[in-house]
């Protein structure tokens, strides 16, 4: 396994993440501690969470992740071996929950407060490595859509002030050890910095965004803060839910795959996308290594990347994840890639 730095972290995290938003959903309990178990063997060291999981969002099992992680933590006596992070869910709209907080979980100090113990309580643990703020507290361009939208803005939406004021009081408390953003703008990123910059609070560490070989538009606008103000991208859906495995082409839905049991996802059923992951399901077969390599290798090669977070239904599709760190694409793969991309860039933002 390979290890990087997050930002200004006092802490390293495996290039290889752990995700967990099946938890509760696709896979059981005891089914969690085994992905646990073995990814901890392989030396994944850094696990993702939020308040928000299973998903998809429901009040009957939202916080079931955090339960299952808190069940493991105490049973195996290993957290101080773990790099832990959550999320706090940020305000209800599209297909954000309207559940959490009831249906106002805006980035306050009292909803902060409240979504900070709720998870520690869940998760057995006085403490997270990483606490992140799941979506931002204001209309943006994020979960599929790709221009920004001039919505109305929300009088009770906290201010980023605000927000970095709370997350100050946690770091001073003990209660987080970092803080990130997700489903972040350029624009929200650079606020986050000048105002932490002016206040001498907190910086964000990293920037939880997808990134994929069907999604690069982090390269776009964000990438740059990466490399000037030392924040590294947390890489979700570097698969695009299995839609880069190949096992969704030319319409297939196979039994118990996510695309096959909720129609939520819109973002990866375009007919774009399914022209897209054929020809990088071709490419992984001309150069001899299976499409989840290809696809998995390339997010762990950027250099903005720090961890990229891999989730799986079963100990088969982990083990095939976390092999992906030994895998190094030549320059003409990666040239092969750039090709396929420049004809059909991001069909899945």
């Amino acid at each position: 396994m390979q290890y990087r730095r997050p930002g200004n972290a006092d802490f390293d995290i495996s290039v290889i993440g752990l995700g967990t938003m099946t938890w509760g959903e696709q896979n059981t309990e005891a089914e969690a501690h085994q992905q646990l178990d073995y990814a901890l063997s392989r030396g994944v060291n850094f696990i993702d969470t939020a308040e928000m999981y299973p998903v998809p969002p429901l009040p009957d099992t939202q916080g079931d992740t955090e339960r299952f992680i808190g069940s493991w933590l105490t049973r195996s006596g290993k957290r101080n071996q773990v790099i832990l992070a959550s999320k706090a869910a940020g305000p209800v709209g599209g297909n954000r929950p309207g559940h959490i907080r009831n249906g106002k979980p805006h980035f306050d100090r009292a909803n902060l407060s409240q979504a900070l113990d709720d998870s520690l309580r869940r998760l057995q643990t006085d403490y997270l490595d990483l606490y992140q703020l799941h979506w931002p507290d204001r209309p943006v361009n994020s979960f599929g859509q790709l221009g920004y939208q001039w919505a109305p803005l929300d009088e009770q939406a906290a201010s980023i002030e605000e927000t970095l004021q709370v997350l100050a009081d946690f770091v001073q408390a003990g209660k987080i050890r970092s803080i990130g953003v997700s489903n972040e703008t350029p624009w929200g990123v650079a606020q986050f910095l000048r105002i932490s910059d002016k206040l001498n609070l907190p910086r964000i560490v990293s920037i939880q965004n997808p990134y994929s070989l069907l999604n690069r538009t982090y390269e776009i606008g964000l990438s740059e803060f990466s490399r000037y103000e030392n924040i590294g991208l947390l890489a979700y859906s570097p698969l695009a839910f299995g839609v880069l495995s190949g096992k969704y082409l030319n319409g297939a839905r196979p039994e118990k795959a996510r695309l096959t049991l909720f129609d939520r996802f819109t973002r990866y059923t375009k007919a774009p996308i399914d022209v897209a992951a054929k020809a990088y399901v071709e490419l992984a077969k001309e150069v001899g290594i299976s499409p989840v390599h290809l696809a998995l290798a390339f997010v762990n090669s950027r250099p903005f990347v720090t961890s990229n977070l891999i989730g799986a239904t079963s100990l088969e599709q982990l083990k095939e994840n976390i092999d992906s760190i030994d895998v190094v694409l030549s320059d003409d793969v990666l040239a092969a890639i750039e090709a396929i991309h420049l004809s059909n860039a991001n069909p899945a933002p």
